[in-house]
């Protein structure tokens, strides 16, 4: 009989120590060092793949690999297929994230029932039983034929039976309820998630079938369990939105098959998560009215421009050390605005509390809103509104120079599909045939786009 090895693996940061001790070296922490037994010695089928019935990997020389497109299916959202490059792959590893409530297991839930009539799918849920999925289901009329269901938390047993079912899709919900028996940690710890998701990515790439992870959120954000986590899958996608907001967000961190910050856009109704085709329409809900401190800029999400509104808000303040609060953007970047605005335009507002909102709690991480939210400060401390038919972008220098962005013409076509017949642009950005019924502005310098207004 093989002897049995044990390695000690602190919970909290996976570290691997010969022995046990009262603290982790790695992290600093006490009394989370355990003891996980791995197992005798892993048998010849097994010994590349670490479970039974895996076949025997093999060196192939590299001019020889397939070079045929991966095939991909689609996952019947059209806005889910474009945050994972244009579908499903075979045999790829997603994980899907976010905070309790967003809507991950109703959006699976009805991929799989989608998906179902074309091909085997096999949902697995370990946190609620088949009689709750069932009811979800029923709640939104979904069609439940052919639908494979398994209520397990064991990766072995799972494994085992997807290989006999050999479905396209699976759906692990979620893998911080999931477990091995070699692990001893209780499910949820960091060697328990660590080694239930590399098991899985190995069982999906031998068997060519496509799984997805669901994950838990920390309270700031982040995904629960360890950063190997996101590591050893292909794909890592977060599903962003309030409870008090019907509009949900998925966006790309991680994808091996295509391009990252990918954003699509659903809404959250009684009959499930709906597709939003024009996501620019739900953010630009101003009024008839022109007011100031708003003004709409372009930003490019992935591989499609997404028109939004920015608000500034300037106000004498009563403080000391007035305050400087965004919501959507960095802070640090306001703070430089406001510099470059008071060096190269001579309008100061030191004492005054600045206040900006990106609205529809969109998240800005592009240099390209620097002029629109310059100009909308502008606006509200001089309290003279700005044109409903104006866009803006542009990338703000420490010189006071208007830097060009990527994709400019793309950007203005989408305002005009939207009615939009001004735009103030970076002078690098003006198209050379112009666009069709919009009045193209090109400024080089800060002070030229503050004539503009």
């Amino acid at each position: 009989m093989s002897k049995v090895k044990i390695a000690y693996v602190c919970t909290d940061c996976g570290a691997d120590f010969m022995r046990w001790q009262g603290q982790c070296t790695a992290c600093g922490t006490w009394n989370t060092i355990s003891e996980v037994r791995l197992g005798s010695n892993p048998t010849k089928s097994s010994r590349s793949s670490g479970y039974a019935g895996a076949t025997v990997a093999k060196v192939i020389p590299l001019d020889q690999v397939d070079l045929q497109a991966v095939p991909r299916f689609s996952s019947g959202f059209a806005e889910f297929d474009r945050v994972l490059g244009g579908g499903i792959v075979p045999g790829s590893a997603i994980l899907i994230g976010g905070h309790p409530g967003a809507g991950k297991s109703t959006l699976l839930l009805q991929m799989v029932c989608g998906l179902a009539s074309g091909g085997g799918v096999l949902y697995v849920t370990g946190e609620e039983s088949l009689q709750q999925v069932a009811m979800r289901a029923q709640r939104l009329n979904l069609p439940t034929a052919n639908v494979n269901m398994l209520a397990e938390t064991n990766i072995e047993t799972i494994c085992h039976l997807a290989e006999q079912e050999k479905p396209r899709l699976m759906v692990i919900d979620s893998i911080q309820v999931m477990q091995l028996s070699d692990i001893q940690s209780s499910p949820g710890s960091v060697s328990q998630v660590r080694e239930s998701a590399a098991y899985l990515t190995r069982f999906a790439k031998q068997h060519n079938i496509a799984v997805i992870l669901v994950g838990h959120v920390t309270k700031d954000g982040s995904l629960a369990g360890p950063k190997v986590l996101e590591h050893c899958i292909d794909c890592s996608v977060m599903l962003d939105g309030d409870s008090d907001n019907r509009y949900r967000t998925i966006r790309s961190h991680k994808n091996r098959f295509g391009a990252i910050n990918e954003l699509g856009v659903f809404a959250m109704t009684e009959q499930g998560m709906k597709e939003v085709k024009n996501p620019s329409a739900i953010f630009l809900t101003r009024g008839k009215e022109d007011q100031s401190g708003s003004i709409v800029m372009v930003l490019w999400e992935g591989t499609r421009p997404l028109l939004v509104e920015i608000q500034g808000l300037v106000d004498q303040s009563p403080l000391n050390n007035p305050r400087r609060v965004t919501l959507g953007m960095d802070q640090n970047r306001i703070s430089m605005l406001l510099a470059v605005m008071h060096r190269h335009a001579g309008i100061q507002m030191a004492d005054q509390d600045v206040f900006v909102n990106v609205v529809g709690g969109v998240k800005v991480n592009e240099t390209s809103a620097d002029l629109a939210t310059l100009l909308a400060l502008v606006s509200s401390f001089r309290d003279k509104p700005l044109p409903n038919d104006l866009v803006v972008f542009g990338e703000v220098g420490l010189a006071g120079e208007i830097r060009p962005v990527p994709s400019g013409q793309e950007r203005l076509r989408e305002a005009a599909k939207h009615g939009f017949k001004r735009a103030i642009v970076p002078h690098a950005n003006k198209p050379k045939d112009g666009i069709p019924g919009m009045e193209v502005i090109a400024v080089s310098k800060l002070a030229e786009a503050l004539e503009a207004i």
